[in-house]
């Protein structure tokens, strides 16, 4: 199974707007890390159970 690879390379924002772009808050931050999180139990999950389902044959 091939791995997905990031392109790290296809940033088009400009320094300009990095650099004047208002910070996040500490409440979009906490959003961003708890979906992170749920993807990725989710993504635990399956894999745990196709394990198991694999494991039965």
């Amino acid at each position: 199974m091939e791995k997905q690879v990031k392109d790290v390379y296809n940033n088009s924002a400009r320094l300009k707007e990095l650099m004047t772009a208002s910070p996040m808050t500490a409440a979009q931050h906490a959003a961003i890390n708890r979906k992170r999180i749920h993807d990725r139990r989710m993504l635990e999950d399956a894999r745990e159970r196709r394990s198991n389902a694999n494991e039965l044959f």
